[in-house]
């Protein structure tokens, strides 16, 4: 109509609210489809039962709700969740790191919050993420793996997000990168995982031990003053040039690149994408990763990889599941959304 302003005429921007649900913290945030977060909340998700964790969930939402009152509604909700899950029922079969077990997640947060609810492992959202908007945006063929309290994995095959049989597929962490080695946490079975080697609590541990092993280093006096030995500790006394801390990084790495040696030669990746909090190391554990990739990778598959970081970090999670949340419950992000 003429005199109609191009503002009055473009669509209205849509919302939704994404949520990572990890080990330890719960983020969340108001989402638009330019992928800008409009509001942010969290939660720790540590000690909760599994009622109390659902509890959270909801209590996350009507914060963002909220928060974002007076502004463009919110449609739906997206969350990423560290189970095996089982697509067809939007169940929650079995998650490691928290107590949540053959929960119909994605029905029960439906009928609480009165919006569609999108639901996949938080691994797997998070490589949607970085394939779609991130560090390997352009690419069609990606592998992400995300370190935190343990190792996630999301794998994208020409364009799209692999899930598998049943949907619970692409739990890279659980892979076996040192047969006889410790147990692996939580309820996973399996000895010497990509977990059980190179996750935030892998950094930790091995810490602790060095510092149990030699009581007058850097890590062994702050044992010693009754510091806990954590993943960010041991990263920033390595940034420091702290020799044990870089160890144990160094080592960590090492196990990082035995397992994206098997990721490269099996999927034949674009990228390989490194996210989590443990992956605030940076080259500290990427340079030793990509060293054992140049080594033991076959050929040309080692060649066409990049190993690269996650480019929204923290939050890849969160936009990944902002992300499956229009996907799945509002048509998907038009083309020229994305940052």
């Amino acid at each position: 109509m003429p005199g109609m302003s191009d503002e009055s005429t473009s669509p209205r921007p849509r919302r939704v609210i994404g949520i990572d649900l990890g080990g330890t913290k719960l983020a969340a945030g108001v989402v638009s489809d330019d992928l800008v977060v409009h509001h942010r909340a969290h939660r720790f998700s540590r000690g909760a039962d599994q009622s109390e964790i659902l509890d959270r969930l909801v209590e996350v939402v009507d914060e963002l709700r909220v928060q974002n009152e007076g502004e463009d509604p919110i449609e739906a909700v997206g969350m990423g969740i560290p189970s095996l899950i089982d697509q067809a029922a939007g169940r929650a079969v079995t998650t490691v790191n928290l107590p949540l077990e053959d929960v119909p997640i994605r029905d029960l947060m439906n009928e609480r919050l009165g919006l569609p609810v999108a639901i996949d492992n938080d691994a797997n959202v998070a490589a949607l993420a970085e394939q779609r908007f991130g560090a390997a945006r352009g690419k069609q063929d990606v592998v992400l793996l995300t370190l935190g309290t343990g190792v996630g994995g999301g794998v994208v095959i020409g364009g799209k997000g692999f899930r598998g049989a049943t949907g619970s597929g692409a739990e890279l962490g659980h892979m076996t990168v040192l047969a006889d080695g410790p147990p692996c946490q939580g309820g996973c079975p399996n000895r010497g995982c990509l977990e059980t080697m190179c996750s935030g609590t892998a950094i930790a541990r091995d810490a602790e031990a060095a510092a149990r092993a030699n009581p007058d280093g850097t890590l062994g006096r702050l044992l010693g003053e009754g510091r806990e030995i954590t993943g960010p500790l041991v990263t920033e006394l390595a940034d420091g040039g702290d020799e044990q801390s870089l160890s144990v990084l160094a080592r960590a790495g090492f196990y990082l690149g035995t397992g994206i040696v098997s990721l490269v030669n099996i999927f034949n990746p674009e990228a390989v994408v490194i996210g989590g909090g443990a992956a605030a190391a940076g080259e500290l554990m990427l340079g030793p990763a990509r060293e054992v990739v140049r080594e033991r990778a076959l050929s040309p598959n080692k060649d066409l990889c990049e190993i690269v970081p996650a480019r929204f970090g923290a939050e890849a999670g969160m936009l990944g599941a902002a992300v499956l949340a229009f996907d799945e419950c509002l048509g998907g992000i038009a083309p020229a959304g994305g940052r």
